[in-house]
């Protein structure tokens, strides 16, 4: 099961000089790709236990577009282990100017992860995503 959606990083997001965005939010972002999964595939939000891996890979700075690519990869009695990766898919292109931006012709790698999320036996209302 998969899922995958398009956000783009504001001003808020930005915690360090040059508009870079702090790399947590990628990891806020994999948190509501495994709630989404979770829903689908038990009918309950569950709980992220633990990241086993994290990798940041490149920058990401306010105005960007990343796309947020998620899937179950193993399922147990109530683990559900998952892998996330974060695509920059736009990229702001300030040396054009303010509000210049531009379609990467191919996405960028910016973060991948896998982790394990917890559905207690008695909070699962829905079998493999029926």
């Amino acid at each position: 099961m998969e899922t995958r959606f398009k956000v783009r990083l504001s001003q808020h997001d930005a915690h360090y000089g040059g508009n870079l965005v702090d790399g947590a939010k990628m990891l806020v972002l994999f948190g509501d790709a495994a709630t989404e999964l979770l829903i689908r595939y038990d009918g309950d939000e569950g709980l992220l236990r633990a990241y086993s891996t994290v990798e940041f890979l490149a920058p990401v700075y306010a105005g960007d577009f990343v796309e947020v690519v998620a899937k179950i990869i193993k399922v147990g009695n109530t683990a559900r282990e998952m892998e996330f990766e974060a695509w920059k898919v736009i990229s702001t292109s300030p040396e054009i100017n303010e509000s210049a931006a531009s379609v990467l012709d191919t996405p960028i790698l910016v973060c991948k992860a896998k982790g394990t999320c917890i559905t207690p036996a008695d909070k699962q209302r829905v079998t493999q995503g029926a």
